[in-house]
């Protein structure tokens, strides 16, 4: 009857621990302070269009089709040597920036 009652016990105990472990993980997750945030500099006024004006060039660049990473960080330094972009259209200031590149992205662009 003893053994029967220990291994009970133990049993319980077992399954108690085994259940304390794998919710753990689970738990600590959802409360991690870890958690980025979204870049505010890749975020825009309206969603699904890329801000030229607070994009960074890695938002530039994978947002936008044809363009890499020296085009993006041109982007970048031109918005940065001039100010904030007040049309779509003077995207074509930029070097490397042509009609045909700017018509393919324009639905994707926004600069407020």
């Amino acid at each position: 009857m003893r053994t029967g009652l220990l291994s009970s016990i133990a049993f319980a105990l077992l399954l108690g621990a085994n259940g304390m472990v794998l919710a753990a993980p689970a738990a600590a997750a959802k409360t991690d302070p870890v958690v980025p945030a979204a870049s505010p500099a890749a975020t825009s006024a309206k969603p699904g269009k890329l801000n030229l004006n607070t994009a960074d060039a890695q938002a530039i660049q994978h947002g936008l089709s044809g363009i890499g990473e020296a085009k993006a960080q041109a982007i970048v330094a031109y918005r940065e040597a001039n100010g904030p972009f007040t049309s779509v259209d003077e995207l074509l200031e930029v070097k490397g920036v042509g009609k045909s590149l700017l018509d393919k992205n324009r639905d994707k662009l926004d600069i407020n």
